[in-house]
């Protein structure tokens, strides 16, 4: 469960923009996430508690967006959900694609009291 590792370089990150910034606390932290990588959200929500305990985050809301995993085809060059439609192209049903995203994390917003 590498999740508590990533949380914590999150925070440490958004301590350091909130230093930057002069922020004192933290009300919401959004992060954005992708279908395909290798972070579970439930388990960020889960660990987010403990990842935060004596921070300017202590007491934040973990919201998650997630975000769509989508392969080009490479025998038709149709984009199309990877997840949705288990790797196989809807219009020309091989699996031959490039992954266009869906392996990100990306911190969203950070959002102030």
């Amino acid at each position: 469960m590498h999740e508590i590792g990533v949380l914590m370089e999150i925070v440490k990150s958004v301590e350091k923009v909130a230093k930057e910034n002069d922020v004192q606390k933290i009300k919401t932290l959004v992060l954005q996430i992708g279908e395909l990588s290798s972070v579970i959200p439930q388990y960020m929500k889960t660990l987010y508690p403990a990842a935060t305990e004596g921070t300017i985050l202590e007491e934040s809301e973990l919201e998650i967006e997630i975000l769509p995993a989508n392969g080009l085809c490479r025998d038709c060059n149709r984009v199309f959900g990877l997840v949705q439609n288990n790797g196989i192209c809807p219009r020309c049903g091989t699996g031959n694609y490039e992954v266009l995203n869906g392996k990100e994390l990306y911190i969203k917003e950070i959002l102030c009291c």
